[in-house]
């Protein structure tokens, strides 16, 4: 897919900011989602001033955004996941991707950032795909890409992007994206299920900033040459 038009939804939030901050910066246009249009415009004027004046970025309720997108990214909490589908679903059509980034942090219940919430479906990715009309591709990617590195456009994102689902072409939209963003690297990482082991991976991150200290811990994988 040549030059998508992305909706970020939970685009007011750290994540999800800073991966509509990198994509307008690039030069895709960009829709902020939000269940308040207020936030999603402040959050957009916001990003069209970092990003320069030549970015198309805008802000809309979370329906309108995904219905005016080629790419729906969800960046929204755990908690806020279900009840974001479903508000969705009824303004999505066939042949747009989505792309869920939300993790199951234990945080959606009180609990540790260092820990996650045992799924039914085994995984956020598999909820969401289960949750999405059948007609449209449902691919994970960026759990694990911190925030704070996104929001810092004076450095590169040192990180790898595993990218997880099962329709080939939507991968290679969603590597795209990730090769936008300075410093990021696209890894196919095989079908939906493989979700359940990259979640983990991010309280595991979250862990590893606490202990050391830092707010931008990364993975990257060695010894291969991804497949584009």
């Amino acid at each position: 897919m040549a030059n998508p038009k992305i909706s970020v939804l939970g685009g007011t939030g750290d994540e999800g900011y800073g991966l509509a901050l990198r994509w307008a910066k690039h030069g895709y246009e960009v829709i902020i989602g939000s269940r308040d249009l207020e936030k999603a415009k402040a959050a957009a004027a916001r990003i069209q001033s970092t990003a320069g004046p030549s970015s198309r970025v805008s802000g809309l309720v979370n329906p309108d955004a995904a219905s005016k997108a080629d790419v729906v990214v969800v960046t929204v909490p755990f908690a806020a996941l279900y009840d974001t589908i479903k508000t969705i679903k009824p303004s999505l059509r066939p042949g747009q991707i989505v792309v869920n980034v939300t993790v199951p942090l234990e945080t959606a219940v009180g609990g540790s950032a260092t820990r996650t919430i045992e799924l039914w479906d085994g995984s956020a990715g598999e909820l969401a795909s289960r949750l999405m009309p059948k007609d449209v591709s449902l691919v994970s990617a960026f759990n694990n890409v911190s925030a704070e590195a996104l929001n810092d456009l004076s450095r590169d994102v040192d990180c790898d992007v595993l990218i997880c689902g099962g329709n080939i072409d939507a991968k290679r939209t969603v590597m795209d994206l990730a090769r936008a963003i300075p410093g990021v690297r696209g890894v196919d990482a095989g079908p939906i299920e493989n979700s359940r082991t990259i979640e983990q991976l991010t309280a595991l991150l979250v862990s590893l900033n606490i202990r050391h200290s830092v707010k931008s811990a990364g993975l990257r994988i060695t010894g291969m040459q991804p497949k584009n």
